[in-house]
């Protein structure tokens, strides 16, 4: 059976990247964009910008709900209650569904961004709110989750649909996490070394962890930081490489 995967990446977090045209420049190379709705980053106009790229370039469209902390970009985990967690999601897909429609087009999935998702992928309490949040938006949406985590499970005990994720551009750690952006060799920005770890984690369910070891990973989509550095080169590197590996690129 031909392996099939998404690759994803964010739109929609710096207006002077969607001003210059970068973003125009890696939509070409995606099959599903994650767009900022106003939490960790965006506004009505930028994720307006974002969806008519989506639908002129045929990329699927996500929301990318994160913590509403814009100065630390959504990175720094709050201390929020599962109530407050599930009305700020809420608000924010709500926000993007309903400006999609206004311009006949579909929200396909949700993934949280930054220090939201981290938490959502060992804290269940985080998770749960998550869910209720998104299947009081709409229930068919697909919620994006770190590949091996717990909030999959969360999530689908919950009656949603979800996808597990891996990363082009990120070092694992041998137990499956990622590894910190602490450390160094963090981000992968070598574009022939990012394909590389797309085509063993969608072809051969594994990724090489900073140790040599490999790390066991079943992964529906693969994700690219629109931030890393060589971002637009990494994702064409990502996307011809499977391409020529016989791997089909199609959304979750």
């Amino acid at each position: 059976m031909k392996k099939i995967i998404d690759i994803n990446s964010d739109l929609g977090e710096r207006p002077e990247a969607l001003a210059n045209g970068s973003e125009e420049e890696l939509i070409w190379h995606i099959s599903s964009a994650n767009i900022a709705c106003g939490g960790h980053a965006g506004d009505a106009q930028t994720m307006m910008k974002a969806i008519e790229l989506c639908a002129k370039y045929g990329v699927a469209i996500g929301a990318h709900p994160g913590y509403p902390d814009r100065e630390n970009f959504g990175r720094v985990e709050m201390n929020l209650s599962a109530q407050e967690i599930e009305l700020s999601v809420l608000a924010q897909v709500r926000t993007l569904v309903d400006l999609a429609q206004s311009v006949s087009c579909t929200v396909r999935h949700v993934k949280p961004h930054g220090a939201l998702y981290n938490s959502a992928a060992s804290n269940p309490a985080t998770a749960r709110a998550i869910a209720r949040a998104v299947c009081g938006v709409d229930k068919s949406l697909i919620l994006i989750g770190l590949a091996g985590s717990r909030m999959l499970e969360v999530w689908k005990n919950q009656g949603c649909h979800a996808a597990a994720e891996a990363f082009a551009d990120r070092r694992y750690e041998p137990d499956g996490s990622l590894r910190s952006r602490a450390f160094a060799d963090a981000l992968i920005t070598d574009p022939a070394d990012a394909a590389l770890q797309a085509v063993q984690i969608a072809r051969d369910g594994y990724a090489v962890a900073a140790d040599g070891a490999r790390v066991p990973i079943d992964a529906r989509t693969l994700s690219i930081h629109s931030d890393t550095p060589n971002a637009i080169a990494i994702a064409g590197a990502v996307r011809d490489r499977l391409l020529r590996e016989g791997v089909k690129i199609a959304p979750p």
